[in-house]
């Protein structure tokens, strides 16, 4: 469960859900942009779906920060977010995350690629054909290292739909022959901003009781987190990682959100009845969060991973809502 809600309405959402996800072009012809991209040791850029998206356009910045050349997956050059993309110097590729053909046209001259698919826009079988177009065209174009991101959770049974059809491209991945390595967000920060007009009326509202730990990530955590693994991908090869930032409470959140705020913010439980006339599939993560929920050890990432910041849910309260409004 990773950021972009699936829903808006509070405690809902799901974890991670990118923007660029309808598949209206065949075609991936690449359009170089106005800056000059390419530093020595990492002249070929990164290919990043979704770059438009939440989880895309964090890997995006991160790879730009480090001086790394970019290539943007977009569905429309001539949308504003692509034109944007361009004019700072990413290269641009037109394609769709079903279209075998165009995503391996993009693929081609990459030093790696970040990918991700979503259920969202035509349910967890559209979700499956998007990770086999993917995985497919990376092999087609000999792609050197691809990032899958997934889900926590996602291989440990669960039950949740768009955990298990995530499972499935993590499962032909592996039986494939491409580099590859898979990071496994929890649930985003940002999710709670489906739910912002609550949040700014003085409730925070998830189905968890108030005491219920949730393992959460800053959607920059897994930019750089993804940064990291395209700096040294042999280091990473075949490894599976599942990440989280900080594991509030709502009540640890809404205090949080209160300071930020400054003003009451009180945490306040959605019944499960609530969200199951909803949605089945988010009900039944909600059931997987009330329950074994995700198990990241975040003491040994924070061992093994030393050098990245880790942005606490405080941190990004402050950051989103400092001021009193946003």
């Amino acid at each position: 469960m990773p950021t972009e809600v699936a829903e808006r309405r509070p405690g809902v959402g799901q974890p991670g859900r990118p923007t660029e996800t309808k598949d209206t072009h065949h075609e991936s012809p690449i359009e170089h942009g106005s800056g000059d991209m390419s530093l020595p040791g990492h002249a070929a850029p990164v290919l990043v779906l979704g770059a438009t998206g939440g989880q895309g356009g964090a890997v995006l910045r991160a790879l730009r920060e480090r001086g790394r050349p970019v290539r943007a997956l977009v569905r429309d050059r001539g949308a504003s977010a692509a034109r944007r993309l361009a004019a700072e110097g990413a290269e641009l590729a037109v394609g769709g995350f079903t279209h075998r053909e165009a995503l391996a046209t993009a693929m081609k001259g990459a030093a790696a690629a970040f990918a991700l698919t979503t259920p969202f826009e035509s349910g967890v079988d559209a979700e499956v054909a998007q990770g086999r177009a993917i995985l497919g065209a990376a092999a087609d174009a000999g792609l050197p290292h691809l990032v899958f991101a997934s889900v926590a959770g996602a291989t440990s049974g669960s039950g949740v739909p768009h955990f298990e059809s995530k499972a499935v491209v993590e499962r032909e991945l592996a039986e494939g022959d491409v580099p590859y390595t898979v990071v496994a967000p929890t649930y985003f920060y940002d999710n709670a901003l489906g739910g912002e007009r609550d949040i700014l009326d003085g409730v925070l509202a998830l189905p968890l009781p108030a005491d219920r730990r949730l393992q959460q990530l800053g959607r920059d955590d897994l930019g750089r987190f993804v940064a990291e693994v395209l700096d040294a991908p042999a280091r990473y090869t075949g490894q599976r990682i599942e990440l989280a930032s900080d594991d509030p409470t709502p009540d640890q959140m809404a205090s949080e959100l209160a300071t930020a705020l400054g003003r009451p913010v009180h945490s306040e439980e959605v019944p499960m009845a609530a969200v199951r006339r909803g949605s089945a599939d988010m009900a039944a993560m909600w059931d997987f969060l009330r329950g074994v929920g995700y198990q990241v050890d975040l003491t040994a990432l924070r061992r093994d991973h030393p050098g990245l910041e880790w942005t606490s849910f405080a941190s990004w309260a402050h950051r989103t809502f400092g001021g009193g409004t946003r």
